[in-house]
């Protein structure tokens, strides 16, 4: 069932919108053939098994129908920015409409064609095509135009073909009327799946902008620290350069000192990155509910005061960031629940959405900003040179939640969710600290 659901769940908001938009406007096709190609067939004398001029109304409506699904849909990539305006199929839907039209009504003028086909057929073409035309003009007002320039222009020619105004007048309000509702119809759908896609690609531009925030200030941090300390560090090298040239035993003193300020400086990195790495599990909570509030997803976050060790709401506090992280990034989530409680001897943190995303990912990207993985310089991986330990993702979670004794679980949840479960047992020592209640 999962995979058959997946095409749809898998997509985020913006996907899903213009996924529906679209077979909407599909779905109009469909709707054009039964609401006009069925009017001829509904007359025997336009049966178009036994009647040329049937067989031609009907294959009228179909090529009309199909050329509007056709300048729909590339209508709708233009107004996406991914393709160029469709000209050429918006001026082939006018001439073919008009064209139709204009031999309809010259039929009707001679009486060869029914009354109340010709002002169905007619009505319908020049309606349904209005819903491709206005998808072509980018601002409402001209949308606007399309409708009664359409109206006024079947009138004319209602009138012009000799046929009584009153009835030119009939097509006119038919058209005004069924072609305004379509072509709203049409612009707002249009609008709203633009809008929506904007609104996507605001909110990656606010997660990069924040990941790019961290990053200088961290680069801040490390300026300050280790700028001073290079800089004393490259004068007392070159003053001991001059006195081991003159063969000045303080030489060795000032490359003592070069020493000692290296190693402080190696000190105060590794503080910098503790520190940066530290996390505090009422403080992600809070800032868990809201990150999330702010990018449109309802959090309840539950956690009633529980005496937790130091190195258990640190373990815990990074499930609740990295599980953040990808519930903005990788899910397409609506409600979050973070929950902590206390269940025979251990401490259990749950966070559950209901977006199709699992926090599998890259994990926090801040993190990997300073060296996550293998070779990083200041970072996670194996390869760090300063400050080791586990990787990202759900293996960097394990890892921390093992050397706390934990243990972490992920996968679906109850009603189509993902839950993510971390267990950490927790003795009953006096070194625990309390977490007060974040919801």
């Amino acid at each position: 069932m999962s995979r058959l659901t997946g095409w749809w769940s898998g997509r985020g908001s913006a996907a899903k919108v213009e996924l529906y938009t679209r077979w909407s406007f599909h779905f109009f096709l469909l709707i054009e053939i039964a609401a006009i190609g069925l009017v001829p067939v509904a007359d025997s004398g336009y049966n178009p098994l036994v009647s040329p001029l049937g067989l031609a109304l009907t294959l009228l409506v179909l090529a009309h129908s199909v050329l509007n699904a056709v300048l729909s849909s590339r209508a709708l990539d233009w107004a996406l920015d991914r393709r160029d305006r469709p000209v050429r199929l918006a001026a082939a839907m006018i001439l073919l409409t008009a064209s139709g039209s204009l031999t309809l009504l010259a039929l009707r003028a001679t009486d060869v064609l029914n009354t109340s086909v010709a002002a169905a057929v007619v009505t319908g073409l020049v309606t349904f095509a209005m819903g491709g035309l206005v998808l072509c003009a980018r601002r409402p007002r001209r949308m606007l135009y399309v409708v009664p320039a359409a109206g006024l222009a079947t009138c004319v020619a209602v009138v012009a073909m000799g046929v009584h105004p009153a009835e030119g007048l009939g097509y006119a309000v038919g058209i005004t009327l069924g072609g305004g509702g379509l072509a709203a119809a049409c612009g707002f759908s249009a609008w709203l799946m633009k809008i929506v896609w904007e609104l996507e690609r605001s909110r990656d531009v606010q997660a990069r902008l924040a990941v790019a925030e961290e990053r200088l200030r961290f680069g801040r941090d490390l300026h300050d620290i280790l700028g001073r300390n290079l800089s004393v560090i490259a004068l007392k090298s070159e003053l001991a350069v001059q006195l081991a040239r003159r063969e000045r035993p303080e030489a060795v003193d000032q490359m003592i000192e070069v020493q000692r300020i290296a190693r402080e400086s190696q000190r105060e990195v590794r503080d910098v990155v503790r520190g940066y790495r530290e996390a505090d599990l009422r403080v992600e909570l809070e800032g868990a509910r809201g990150v999330l509030d702010a990018a449109g997803i309802d959090c309840d976050v539950r956690c009633p005061g529980v005496l937790l060790p130091d190195e258990v709401q640190a373990a815990l506090g990074w499930v609740v960031r990295e599980t953040t992280t990808n519930v903005l990034r990788h899910g397409d989530a609506r409600r979050c629940a973070i929950a902590v409680r206390e269940e025979e001897g251990a401490v259990l943190l749950t966070v559950e959405n209901d977006g199709a995303g699992s926090p599998s990912g890259n994990g926090d990207a801040i993190g990997d900003a300073i060296g996550d993985g293998p070779g990083g310089g200041i970072g996670r991986g194996s390869g760090g040179g300063i400050g080791g330990g586990p990787g990202s993702g759900l293996a960097g979670l394990r890892e921390r939640l093992a050397a706390v004794g934990g243990s972490l679980e992920a996968g679906p949840g109850d009603g189509g969710t993902f839950l993510v479960t971390a267990r950490v047992p927790v003795p009953r020592t006096s070194g625990m600290s309390r977490t007060e209640a974040a919801g």
